[in-house]
């Protein structure tokens, strides 16, 4: 696997997934996920572990999506967990993600929800 940029930051690592996921690098994007993460993509299903989220990733990719850097709302960040956010640019909610400190120092996503669906009734 290539060596890739880590977010020391939590906030690096939407940064890190438009950039990587713009240059159709779906390895490059779970490379942000901690081994055991879990992704709520596609909507209503769980994507677990960092392999499985490549594999969805992957196929994402292939079609050539365009992502567009979302402004992060403040993150809170409680010893070696962080809770990011972005409001998505077509106003649908919001996207959140637990992040977790590792031993370097830098951060990984362990828990991710990129869109919120409505609860059907």
């Amino acid at each position: 696997m290539p060596e890739y940029e880590k977010a020391m930051r939590p906030e690096d690592i939407t940064r890190l997934f438009v950039e990587r996921s713009n240059e159709g690098d779906a390895a490059g994007v779970a490379a942000l996920y901690a081994e055991d993460a879990v992704l709520a993509y596609p909507p209503g299903e769980l994507t677990v572990g960092r392999e499985a989220i490549r594999g969805l990733w992957a196929k994402v990719l292939a079609h050539r999506p365009r992502f567009e850097q979302e402004e992060p709302l403040a993150t809170l960040v409680n010893g070696d967990i962080a809770l990011t956010s972005t409001p998505p640019k077509d106003g649908a909610g919001a996207r959140a993600q637990v992040v977790r400190r590792q031993p370097d120092g830098s951060w990984l996503r362990v828990l991710d929800q990129p869109e919120f669906v409505a609860p059907t009734r």
